[in-house]
């Protein structure tokens, strides 16, 4: 249920009614539905803005410190890799250390020293195989869409996809849109039978209803609310921003909004809301369930526009009341993983030393869900 200003837009039962109609309960549910989804958009809107703050704030500075201890560290295996003390494994071990961690953070920062170790060790040039790899990546993208994403797409930039991605989808659905315009237009020139005009003009009475019974609850709004027939500078004030309110719910059919200022306005009761008649409550229901496709659409586009910002993965479980949590986790993995690689690099003073760092990290290796650089 919606509520304002203790307010409730509801239906219930009352002395002459013992249970509510199928109408009714559809009202109450649709209702109630919209209820959850704004509250679900107002919390993305509220949570994201402190999540950009710590992010940009605390997790950034840290990452690119982690990199640039991994950039030593690179250098500290290219260095070590030349010395006559390791055996043929070591060695080996040392070279694919170098490829894997060089390659990693190339995807990061374009560091031509970097490059150059890479190349080295690997007997492979980057932007040959990166290329190759962003055009595959493209190719697989535009198979799965069923679209082109154009030359120019920044495959390095997860919102630069996803912009791309919303607009040619955007694009797509207008053209069918226009195509099924014309097709209908088409089909209008022709003759038509009488159960086609029949179910046409059953259509257009129904949009005409649906659109007054918006029109109606305006109109009594916008009758009472005018500004300019208040002589106290407050009272038209209020009534200004009131007008405003109404207005904007007018122009996207939000009817909702307008019952709610009713409410507010004391325009009506409960006792109108449940006097409804079924016929109106069939058109309310329409506009009702409109509203709630809005709603969900508006806050997929939100979660998506997120994800890609922070190149959060679609299968990942995040919602409002959940983000800072993650975000608190990814900031104190970094951390640690700042002072386990501040720990390693003391280990490339001393080749011995070394020794025992590739017999642990190889020993880490073997264990189970250890595949991953522990740095």
């Amino acid at each position: 249920m919606i509520r304002t200003h203790g307010k409730t837009v509801s239906i219930v039962t009352g002395h002459d009614q013992s249970q509510l109609s199928k109408g009714q309960k559809v009202f109450n549910t649709l209702i109630s539905q919209i209820d959850r989804k704004r509250a679900r958009l107002a919390a993305w809107e509220a949570a994201i803005p402190p999540y950009q703050q710590k992010y940009a704030s605390q997790l950034v500075p840290l990452v690119e410190d982690l990199v640039d201890l991994q950039v030593r560290l690179v250098h500290c295996l290219e260095q070590a890799s030349y010395d006559q003390g390791l055996t043929k494994a070591e060695s080996r071990m040392i070279t694919g250390l170098i490829v894997e961690l060089a390659g990693q953070l190339l995807t990061e920062r374009d560091d031509a020293g970097l490059k150059a170790i890479y190349n080295s060790h690997s007997k492979s040039d980057y932007d040959r195989e990166e290329a190759a790899a962003a055009k595959g990546m493209k190719s697989m993208m535009e198979d799965v869409l069923g679209f082109e994403l154009g030359e120019d797409l920044d495959m390095s930039s997860p919102e630069d996809i996803f912009e791309r991605a919303q607009a040619q989808i955007l694009e797509r659905q207008t053209q069918f849109d226009a195509d099924r315009q014309a097709r209908e237009e088409g089909m209008s020139r022709r003759k038509k039978s009488a159960k086609q005009l029949a179910r046409e003009a059953r259509q257009q009475a129904e949009a005409q209803h649906i659109s007054q019974s918006i029109r109606e609850v305006y109109r009594k709004l916008a009758s009472a609310l005018h500004p300019d027939r208040e002589t106290d500078p407050e009272e038209r004030s209020r009534k200004t921003g009131l007008m405003q309110r109404a207005n904007e719910a007018y122009e996207k059919n939000n009817l909702l909004q307008l019952l709610e200022l009713q409410l507010e306005l004391e325009h009506i009761d409960q006792a109108a809301i449940n006097s409804i008649s079924e016929d109106r409550l069939q058109h309310y229901n329409k506009i009702l369930k409109g509203q709630l496709v809005e709603l969900e659409q508006e806050i997929q586009h939100v979660e998506g526009g997120f994800r890609a910002q922070f190149g959060i993965a679609p299968f990942l479980d995040v919602s409002p009341g959940t983000i800072m949590r993650h975000l608190a986790n990814d900031i104190g993995g970094v951390q640690q993983a700042i002072g386990d690689l501040k720990s390693d690099l003391r280990a490339f003073g001393d080749i011995k030393r070394i020794k025992v760092w590739l017999k642990r990290l190889q020993h880490q290796r073997r264990m189970p869900e250890s595949d991953d650089l522990p740095f």
